[in-house]
């Protein structure tokens, strides 16, 4: 990726819906310009989906948590793949530290954030966990 490329996906990750002209004019390139760079970003798999991202305070009721997990021994890749499988888990993400994966949990209740943290510390190589709720969201 270049410059152009990396100014793009800047672009985008403020407002994935700003039209091609509008983007074009923004990096000062033709619209063939950003329509053929945008499709070589999704066709080799650089951008992989386009979202809407809520505020907190829109969606009230839903719990979200942040769950850090220690993985025994060389379980890695195993948890990894049970965790992607879960539909309580937002986001999952390696890291250092004390904490092997940290995991972004949703719910829509505590009871049914109970039931997703029950089947997490279930998955086989999981040797701990740490779970701390969201309060506030500040960014």
């Amino acid at each position: 990726m270049d410059e152009l490329d990396q100014s793009l996906i800047s672009l985008l990750r403020q407002d994935a819906r700003m039209n091609i002209a509008d983007l074009a004019h923004k990096l000062g390139v033709s619209r063939g310009t950003v329509t053929n760079r945008i499709r070589k970003l999704e066709d080799s798999q650089v951008i992989v989906g386009y979202t809407v991202k809520l505020r907190p305070e829109a969606e009230p009721d839903r719990i979200r948590a942040w769950m850090g997990i220690m993985v025994e021994g060389n379980h890695g890749r195993k948890v990894v793949a049970s965790l992607l499988g879960e539909p309580g888990v937002a986001s999952l993400h390696d890291t250092n530290g004390r904490w092997d994966l940290l995991a972004e949990l949703e719910a829509r209740s505590m009871g049914e954030l109970s039931q997703v943290l029950e089947r997490i510390r279930l998955v086989p190589g999981i040797r701990g966990t740490e779970t701390n709720i969201h309060l506030s969201t500040y960014r």
